[in-house]
C-alpha cells in the first residue's frame, strides 16, 4: 500500500508544478491575510530597475534572442555555478568557457540534464525561488524540473524561446519595465544606448562605472587608460587629463539619460590627496610601479573626486563595498571573474566614509546610495548614517542577501533607525534579464509580509502599510535615483 508521502507526491505530480500564492508570507493567519491584501495593491505595479547588469546589446538589436535554455539559465549565472561547483560539478561540464581554451561541454542538452540532476540543490534558496517563478509563470512549465522531466522541459523552453513573444524587446514590454539602467564601463562608446534611443527606448539608460580605470591593481589598467584616451579624445598622460577625461565621459553618459554612477571597492575608505600626490601615484601606475598601498590610496581619493563630480553633474553615486573578489585563484586563472568565488568581508563605514561625508554629505545636490555585504553594519553604522546625512540613502539587500531572510533582516535592522524614506527601494542588480520580474516579486512579497506584521502588532494602520508597500515597490526607487 502506498504510504502517505508517496501518495502526496503522486497527487502533486498530477496537479503539475504549482507555486503557492502565499509564498514568502508568514504562517500566522492574521498576518497572512493582511499581506495578501497589501500584495494585491503592488503586485502589478510597473518595474523600476535603476541598477542592474543586463547587457544593452541584448535590447539594442531588435533581432536578438535569449539563446538556448542552457545559455539563458545556466552558463552565465554565477549564482547557479557557485552552488554546482560547491557540490563537485565542474565548470567545464556546465559549458563555461575557459581562458586556456580547454575542452568544455558543448552539448546544451547535456548541460541542462546535468543541471536538472542537481536542481534539488537550490531548494530553499533565492535562486530556487527565482527559477521556479521564471519556469512556471514566465515560460509556462507545468511539471517540476527533475532528472526525468529535464528533456521534456528543455523541448518546451526551446519552443517558447523561438516564439516572437520571447524576444528580449517583447519581454521588456511584457515585464512592465518603466526604467531599466544598465552598468557600463567608463570607456564604453555607448553605441548600443544610442541605438536604443534612436528606436525610442529612452527608458533604458546607461550607468557610469569607472572601476577599471580607477583600480591600479586591475591587470588591464594601463590598457584601460589607453581606451579612456581614445573614447574621450584626450591624451590621458597625467592626472589632470585623467580627471578631465572622466568628466567628459560622465557628460556623455548623462546625455544618454544616465541617472547614476557605480563604484565597487573592497572597503569604503575615502581620503583627499593633493593634485601633486594624486599625479605621483598616477605616474607610478603608468610606469607599472604602483603597489597595493598606492592602489588603495588612489581609489580612496577618486571616491572623493567622484563625489565632487556628482555634486556638479547630479549623477547619483552608488558604492558597493565589502566583496573580496576572486577568492579562488584557480577558478580565476581558468575562467576569469564573476564565477561565484567572491566572498563578503567585514566592513567599517563610519570612519572610512567620514572624509567624504564631511565634504559632501550635507550638500543638497549630492545623493549617495550605499550597499554592503556586511549585515552587521546595518544597525550599527549604515542606518545611523542614513538617518542623519541628507545625502545618504541605503540600498536594498545586495547579492548574497537578496533573499527572503536577507530582506527580513534588512527591514528589522534598518527601518527603526533610518526610517523608510532614507532607503532606496529595490533594484534587481542582475544580468539575468528573464529573472527581473521574479526578483522584484520576491521583494514585494517580503515587504508586504513585513508590513502586515507591523499592522498585526498595532504599529501601523492598514492604510499606512498600503502607502509604504507602494513606496517600497515603486516610489522609493524613483525618488532615490531622480527618475521622476
Amino acid at each position: 500500500m502506498m504510504n502517505e508521502n508517496a501518495l502526496a507526491t503522486e497527487k502533486a505530480a498530477e496537479r503539475g508544478w504549482q507555486l503557492s500564492p502565499d509564498r514568502c508570507f508568514a504562517a500566522d493567519p492574521a498576518q497572512r491575510t493582511i499581506a495578501r491584501t497589501l500584495y494585491a495593491v503592488v503586485q502589478d505595479l510597473p518595474l523600476i530597475a535603476p541598477h542592474g547588469h543586463v547587457p544593452p546589446a541584448l535590447l539594442a538589436d531588435p533581432d536578438a534572442r535569449l539563446g538556448t535554455p542552457a545559455e539563458l539559465f545556466i552558463i552565465p549565472d554565477h549564482y547557479i555555478l557557485r552552488m554546482l561547483y560547491s557540490q563537485g560539478v565542474t565548470m567545464e561540464s556546465m559549458g563555461v568557457p575557459t581562458r586556456r581554451d580547454a575542452p568544455v561541454e558543448r552539448d546544451h542538452r547535456r548541460i541542462w540534464q546535468r543541471f536538472a540532476d542537481h536542481f534539488h540543490l537550490f531548494r530553499a534558496t533565492p535562486t530556487g525561488l527565482w527559477l521556479a517563478d521564471e519556469l512556471v509563470n514566465l515560460f509556462g512549465v507545468e511539471e517540476r524540473l527533475t532528472s526525468e522531466s529535464a528533456q521534456r522541459i528543455y523541448d518546451h523552453l526551446e519552443a517558447q524561446l523561438a516564439r516572437p513573444e520571447f524576444a528580449p524587446r517583447a519581454l521588456l514590454d511584457r515585464f512592465g519595465i518603466e526604467l531599466l539602467c544598465t552598468t557600463d564601463a567608463a570607456t564604453d562608446a555607448l553605441d548600443h544606448h544610442r541605438r536604443l534611443h534612436a528606436d525610442g527606448l529612452t527608458h533604458i539608460r546607461p550607468t557610469f562605472r569607472p572601476d577599471a580605470v580607477v583600480n591600479l591593481e586591475h591587470p588591464a589598467w594601463r590598457q584601460q587608460i589607453n581606451a579612456l584616451s581614445a573614447v574621450a579624445g584626450i591624451d590621458v598622460g597625467d592626472y589632470t587629463a585623467y580627471v578631465r577625461a572622466l568628466e567628459q565621459r560622465r557628460a556623455a553618459f548623462k546625455a544618454l539619460g544616465a541617472l547614476a554612477t557605480d563604484h565597487a571597492a573592497l572597503t569604503p575608505y575615502t581620503a583627499r590627496l593633493s593634485k601633486d600626490a594624486a599625479d605621483a601615484i598616477f605616474q607610478r601606475g603608468l610606469r607599472g610601479e604602483a603597489n597595493a598601498a598606492d592602489a588603495a590610496t588612489f581609489t580612496a581619493h577618486m571616491l572623493m573626486e567622484f563625489a565632487r563630480m556628482s555634486t556638479e553633474d547630479g549623477l547619483v553615486m552608488q558604492i558597493h563595498a565589502g566583496s573580496l573578489r576572486n577568492h579562488n585563484p584557480d577558478i580565476f586563472a581558468r575562467f576569469g571573474a564573476d564565477m561565484g568565488a567572491d566572498i563578503p568581508i567585514a566592513t567599517e563605514w563610519t570612519r572610512n566614509l567620514q572624509p567624504l561625508l564631511n565634504a559632501y554629505g550635507n550638500d543638497s545636490r549630492f545623493r549617495l546610495i550605499l550597499f554592503t555585504l556586511d549585515e552587521s553594519s546595518y544597525s550599527r553604522e549604515l542606518a545611523p548614517l542614513a538617518g542623519h546625512y541628507p545625502a545618504v540613502k541605503l540600498g536594498p539587500p545586495w547579492w548574497f542577501y537578496d533573499s527572503v531572510n536577507g530582506m527580513r533582516r534588512y527591514f528589522e535592522q534598518v527601518i527603526e533607525t533610518a526610517g523608510l524614506y532614507n532607503t532606496a527601494g529595490f533594484n534587481d542588480d542582475t544580468r539575468a534579464f528573464a529573472s527581473i520580474p521574479s526578483r522584484h516579486d520576491v521583494w514585494r512579497r517580503v515587504s508586504c509580509d513585513w508590513l502586515a506584521g507591523l499592522v498585526v502588532q498595532g504599529m501601523l494602520a492598514e492604510d499606512e502599510a498600503a502607502e509604504m508597500a507602494h513606496e517600497l515597490a515603486y516610489g522609493l526607487a524613483k525618488a532615490a535615483y531622480g527618475a521622476e
